[in-house]
């Protein structure tokens, strides 16, 4: 029998995260490196396995994922994003959990765009009457 597999795609900033899940033994890969090669710093790691321990199937399915754009934050919270999906996609019962979480909730905060005439998004010149 063929081990069915679960797709999901997760954003954040300009990041997108292309997830693939399988029953497995807690496999993660990114970008076809190890997951702990990947990410060095602690809070990426829990940021992206908190989806795993609220619904408490850490080490239950193998992630392998794809993931471009935006800096190294950004993409650990499109990874987050997309093994939540991915685990509805699996058990439509955890929604609940994960939605209570905030996990499901794309965050949409984006940097704003530097508009014309001022030196930033929201700077102005300093105003100076004479």
């Amino acid at each position: 029998m063929a081990v069915k597999s679960y797709y999901a795609t997760g954003k954040r900033k300009t990041s997108v995260a292309r997830v693939w899940m399988k029953e497995g033994s807690g496999l993660l890969v990114v970008n076809k490196r190890n997951f702990d090669d990947y990410f060095t710093l602690d809070m990426l790691k829990r940021l992206i396995q908190q989806p795993l321990d609220v619904t408490d199937k850490k080490g239950k399915f193998d992630f392998y994922i794809n993931v471009n754009g935006g800096g190294i934050s950004g993409q650990a919270g499109a990874i987050r994003h997309g093994i939540s999906r991915a685990l509805v996609e699996y058990d439509e019962d955890l929604k609940s959990l994960l939605k209570k979480a905030g996990f499901l909730t794309r965050d949409a905060r984006v940097k704003e765009r530097k508009k014309y005439g001022q030196p930033g998004a929201r700077k102005r010149f300093q105003y100076s009457k004479r």
